[in-house]
This record gives C-alpha cells, structure tokens and sequence, in this order.
C-alpha cells in the first residue's frame, strides 16, 4: 500500500477514535457507494456493522469501530486528499480508504458475517 494513503488512514482512525456518526452520515454513506466500484458490497458491509455496532446488535472493539466510522467520514467528505469533484480521480483515494479500513478488519468481517448468518438461519 502506498505509505502516504497508510499515514492518511492511520491519522484518520486515531482521529475518529471517540467519534459518534449520525444516522444522516449513514445515510449519505450508502448514496455514495456506488461511487466506490467494486468496492460497493464491502463498504455497504462497513455501513451494517457500524449501524449494529451503535444499536448493540454487534459487539466489536472501539478501535475496530473507529476504523469503520473513519473510513465512512472520509467516503462522505467533500474534502479530502483528492477532491470528490475532480472527475475520475477523484474516487481513486476513498477506494485506497475503504481497500485499507477491509484489509486492517477482515477478522472482524468474517465474524461479523458468520454472526449475521447464524441470526438468519435462527430466526
């Protein structure tokens, strides 16, 4: 990974750390996905566990939490290492983010997963 994108994304969730989001930051995550490519599913997937990390469907560690919440703040900010407006560039450094935020939390997805998959097979 380009080390200058790692300092970004360290920074970034050290700084989010004790940072609440609001549902309207949720909300604008997921209109902004489908700017990610084929990373739509796995930042739709970041967006779930945050949401069942807050309403205590899912129980993880406050850093873990941090690197989601990180990771979504970034997506929906305007302003960033490369600016969302910049026509195809633009995207080029959340996709870096969000690429990051799966890889440091793949343990953590794959529970998450097996966990929602055992609530449905349950209910």
């Amino acid at each position: 990974m380009n080390s200058r994108i790692k300092k970004i994304a360290t920074g970034l969730f050290e700084r989010f750390r004790q940072r609440k989001i609001t549902e309207t930051e949720l909300s604008q995550a997921e209109s902004k996905a489908k700017n990610l490519g084929s990373y739509v599913g796995e930042f739709k997937l970041l967006i779930a566990m945050c949401k069942d990390a807050i309403t205590g469907k899912f129980k993880m560690n406050n850093w873990n939490l941090s690197i989601i919440i990180g990771t979504i703040i970034y997506v929906i900010s305007p302003i960033d290492a490369i600016p969302d407006f910049i026509a195809v560039g633009g995207w080029i450094d959340d996709v870096a983010i969000v690429a990051y935020a799966i890889r440091k939390l793949s343990e953590e997805i794959e529970r998450y997963k097996l966990e929602r998959l055992n609530v449905e097979i349950n209910n």
